[in-house]
């Protein structure tokens, strides 16, 4: 028997890789190309230093996690920029901190793909990989994206809970876990803050997502965002 053979973690960590490799390689929605390139060539002017990626955004944390995050897409100037999920902008500070709090990450902030956040028992994704104009990606453009979450789930094998940020990843996350034959129910519950789906095997968690405009107005406050991952670790059976 190889070693990796008598390692699964290592070879999942080395397939996830892999995964994450080709999906930075896309070229596949055009209107997603010529924005996220335009953006890292003409830069915001307070990271005009920065070398921004401009490229699909790989996912981020643990291959072997109970909990799958799903989230949007990449922010121009966040993830796009930095080239890790939720890094570089305030949706990320609120992501982390509230992952530090529940004990699922060694820090609350993520400033840049070196700044030695880690994850455990946590895998951050997106609906679309890509930074979208307006932070609005198309229906066409979600549907384009969702082999890469669909590979994702193939190698998530320990997963239990998917945590969807907003109703546009609510809805890509059921379709894909649809058609992977879990029982979703119909009609589609409505979505909503806190709202829970039984799969079955795994049970899917819907939270506002944490944008400026929700966490600014109040729409969603720190305690009901700890809530959602206090849910998560509860059902994974984490203790604190």
């Amino acid at each position: 028997m190889s070693s990796e053979a008598s390692h699964p973690d290592r070879m999942t960590a080395r397939s996830m890789d892999a995964l994450q490799a080709r999906i930075t390689q896309c070229h596949l929605c055009s209107r997603l190309v010529e924005w996220r390139e335009q953006v890292a060539v003409e830069k915001r002017a307070s990271f005009r230093d920065d070398e921004y990626w401009g490229r699909p955004v790989p996912s981020f944390g643990d291959p072997n996690a109970r909990v799958l995050v799903v989230g949007l897409a990449p922010a121009a100037h966040g993830a796009n920029r930095t080239g890790r999920m939720f890094t570089g902008d305030r949706s990320g500070d609120w992501l982390y901190g509230a992952l530090h709090r529940a004990g699922f990450a060694n820090q609350p902030r993520a400033t840049a793909v070196d700044d030695g956040l880690e994850l455990q028992d946590v895998f951050v994704s997106a609906a679309v990989r890509c930074a979208p104009p307006a932070n609005k990606p198309t229906v066409q453009e979600r549907d384009a994206c969702r082999p890469w979450l669909d590979e994702e789930l193939n190698l998530l094998a320990q997963l239990r809970v998917v945590v969807v940020l907003g109703s546009f990843s609510y809805i890509q996350a059921l379709k894909v876990l649809g058609d992977r034959g879990l029982d979703v129910p119909k009609p589609r519950p409505r979505f909503g803050h806190g709202v829970e789906v039984d799969l079955g095997a795994l049970t899917l968690i819907a939270s506002y997502p944490p944008s400026q405009q929700n966490t600014f107005t109040g729409k969603l406050t720190e305690p009901m965002f700890d809530g959602i991952w206090q849910r998560a670790r509860a059902l994974t059976g984490r203790r604190p």
